[in-house]
């Protein structure tokens, strides 16, 4: 794992940018690269003499214009500058462009649902302030008051009314581990202000494996956000409307599908579109506290009688504890806002703090109060209506009131699970950056958001809420133990961090963070042990798999890397004529001659029958300097014929990084870099391909790709596969050739 301590202000801790897919080349990479360029020398011709043999100019023009353009309303189109086209102002895909009438339908949908595309300029505007932040990261938390007192009444109604006498001592210990645990993190946040989650801690101070085991928890535990929320948010809607109770899983799956689209949308648009519901339902919360502790003073606070209830545990330890950690799960969400650090507007981790602070805070006032009336009120779980439902009732009657509050829950519940749709893509992410996940989770939307980790997770999510047909009593056993196990290494990690900085305060910080780490540890042993036959067994086993394909994928990774690597012995090449365009036994660049036969047939240009009729340029896309991509660039001068050196940037940065690398090897071949501010790099690589058709349709192109092929086809997943791409987007032209040369790993 790489040394991000995010203490020191490095912007490592954050999750990746644009420019995050192209590694960059340590020391002894750049004096290999420098060495390989001096090979090339010997045996190359000289730069002047390839690009004197270019039978095209290479700039073809910015992508997109510098000025900020927004694509048309409905479609990817971005207006650009000529690009070699005849007429400015042309218009581009930035994806393959559909084809046919089905496919131009399915475009227009996608972006009605979508949105434009956002340049990668636009990442800072993405941000939240205060307000929008507090319902996106904090709906999680918040909700689980829905959920997390029952919870814990439904373990302890099994030992009857002396169970139920527990509800105060074990509320106590829940609201002192929530103050705890926001402590605890507030310090994460101050230690690392570029986003901290238990990922980055634990990895930083525990070493790999805890990190990872953090990790697996972490995104054990928001499948499961996903599920439990929407469960008990459709659960809300059938207490109110029973009828509706045979479509449980329908409903709950078209909210997912909702909060897919919300999403995919962008962080911002997730947060303007999912605050109302959070707000309404403190509202809803505090209406329906103060209206029962209204009612409450007027009968001097004695409790009402609870209904008889069946008696089949004991009220021993066991069922304590596990009544704990079955109400702990009301502070699930708390780990979301030292992980999203870095969607906060500046100054983020000072904003971040303050939210946390008020999260904390509702949660804590919340969380008392729905345990406080549920005794004064005498109202026990029950499988045909949920306790606020039942609270509600008792408050408001069936009125208008009631419906608000039915409604507000249900709302906040079925968008709870916006949270981990804000921190799960971004925890993959992060795993992808380090090589423990696939490098295809780094990558961002259209609309600046880690598409691939929100629809992996929509899928999972799915798939375990089908499998548990929505029911929330089914869930709950599998939820506590992924989270906690996180808050514990999250903790530790961060008690190992002040021990080793000894800043000002330091042994404070320490004390905060290990008293919630050992909280935490106790919920943990408590959920897996006492839930470990009801289903806690699950995420167990869920964190156990997680580590062992991540290992196996960083493995694959390192592999590749050290097979990538430019090593000095690769280079001791023997000197011999040069190569270079023009040289034996190729032909010369030339006009072509006037053919003396009789015209053929119309064929597109299509109508070469000797060797010499043909006219080549070489155009290699390039993605790094690594040892394929000098494989492929050598394998393309040696064909004796123009060539082109052609990499798409997804960041100036990026751009000029690759210019210094280019530079430094020698700048042996031309090369021409093409910026692609919308993080698509197909679309501008077709599009470069056929601005240099048009310009010159005699030419036929041939365009060389380094291609990674591993030994194991499931590895293959893990790479990108541009060649099959580029050929579907390509294959209407003519004269054009797509070539791969294969690097075996």
């Amino acid at each position: 794992m790489k040394d991000t301590h995010g203490s020191r202000g490095g912007e490592s801790t954050g999750p990746p940018g644009p420019a995050a897919q192209l590694a960059e080349l340590d020391e002894e990479q750049l004096r290999v690269l420098r060495r390989v360029g001096r090979a090339w020398g010997r045996v190359s011709a000289s730069p002047e003499t390839w690009r004197r043999a270019l039978p095209v100019d290479p700039d073809l023009g910015a992508f997109p214009p510098a000025a900020q353009l927004r694509p048309a309303r409905f479609g990817r189109l971005v207006p650009l500058s000529p690009l070699g086209a005849s007429s400015p102002g042309e218009q581009v895909d930035t994806e393959e462009p559909p084809s046919g009438r089905l496919g131009r339908a399915e475009e227009w949908a996608r972006r009605l649902v979508l949105g434009v595309p956002l340049r990668s300029s636009a990442l800072v505007s993405e941000r939240m302030r205060k307000l929008v932040a507090l319902p996106v990261l904090s709906a999680d938390a918040l909700s689980s008051v829905a959920y997390g007192p029952e919870a814990m009444l439904a373990v302890l109604v099994l030992a009857g009314t002396a169970g139920l006498a527990y509800s105060f001592p074990v509320s106590g210990a829940i609201v002192f581990l929530m103050l705890a645990v926001g402590l605890s993190y507030r310090q994460t946040i101050r230690a690392y202000p570029h986003g901290g989650g238990s990922y980055i801690v634990a990895g930083d101070n525990l070493g790999q494996v805890a990190g990872l085991v953090a990790a697996a928890g972490l995104m054990t535990d928001y499948v499961l956000t996903v599920a439990v929320s929407i469960a008990s948010g459709v659960a809300a809607i059938t207490s109110a409307i029973p009828s509706l109770a045979p479509d449980t899983v329908p409903i709950g799956v078209g909210v997912i599908v909702v909060l897919l689209a919300g999403n995919l949308r962008g962080i911002r648009q997730a947060g303007a579109l999912f605050a109302a519901p959070t707000y309404a339902f403190i509202i809803a919360m505090f209406a329906l506290i103060v209206s029962g502790l209204v009612h409450a003073a007027g009968q001097d606070f004695r409790p009402r009688p609870t209904p008889a209830v069946t008696v089949t545990e004991s009220a021993g330890l066991f069922l304590i504890m596990r009544a704990f950690s079955s109400g702990a799960t009301a502070m699930t969400g708390i780990e979301a806002l030292s992980n999203a650090v870095p969607a906060f507007k500046p100054v983020e981790w000072r904003q971040a703090r303050t939210t946390l602070t008020w999260m904390v805070g509702l949660l804590i006032a919340m969380f008392a109060g729905i345990v406080v009336l549920t005794h004064l009120v005498g109202v026990v779980p029950s499988t045909r209506e949920t306790v606020l439902s039942q609270l509600a009732h008792f408050g408001f009657g069936s009125g208008w009131m009631y419906v608000f509050v039915q409604a507000a829950t249900a709302a906040v519940l079925l968008l709870a699970a916006n949270t981990a749709y804000n921190d799960f893509p971004r925890v993959l992410s992060l795993l992808a950056r380090d090589d423990y996940a696939p490098r295809v989770f780094m990558r961002l939307g259209d609309r600046l958001a880690y598409s691939n980790g929100i629809t992996l997770l929509s899928v999972a999510a799915t798939l375990v809420y089908v499998a548990f047909d929505g029911q929330t009593a089914a869930l709950i056993p599998l939820y506590a133990v992924g989270v906690f196990l996180a808050f514990t290494l999250s903790q530790a990690g961060m008690v190992v961090h002040w021990w080793r900085l000894r800043d000002r305060h330091w042994r404070k910080s320490l004390l905060l963070n290990a008293l919630g780490g050992l909280l935490a540890a106790v919920v943990f042993v408590t959920a897996g042990i006492s839930k470990f036959t009801s289903g806690a067994w699950v995420a167990i086993v869920a964190v156990g798999l997680f580590l062992l394909v991540t290992l196996r994928i960083r493995h694959h990774y390192a592999t590749v890397r050290a097979r990538l690597r430019l090593r000095p012995h690769t280079v001791e090449l023997p000197a011999h004529t040069a190569v270079g365009p023009g040289t034996e036994p190729a032909v010369p660049y030339a006009a072509p001659a006037p053919r003396r036969h009789a015209a053929r047939p119309e064929t597109n240009g299509e109508n070469e029958e000797l060797p010499g009729e043909i006219r080549h340029l070489t155009v290699v896309a390039l993605a790094t300097l690594d040892l394929a991509g000098m494989r492929a660039l050598a394998y393309a001068a040696s064909l004796r014929q123009p060539v082109l050196a052609l990499h798409i940037s997804l960041t100036p940065q990026e751009a000029e990084r690759v210019r210094a690398y280019w530079t430094l090897w020698g700048d042996h071949l031309p090369l021409e870099i093409v910026v692609s501010p919308y993080r698509a790099t197909v679309a501008p690589l077709v599009h470069y391909i056929e601005a240099l058709h048009r310009q010159h349709p005699e030419l036929t192109l041939t365009v060389i790709l380094p291609e990674i092929i591993t030994r194991h086809r499931r590895h293959q997943l893990l790479h990108s596969r541009t060649a099959p791409r580029l050929r579907r987007a390509l294959r209407s032209l003519p004269k054009i050739v797509i070539t791969t040369v294969p690097f075996h790993v």
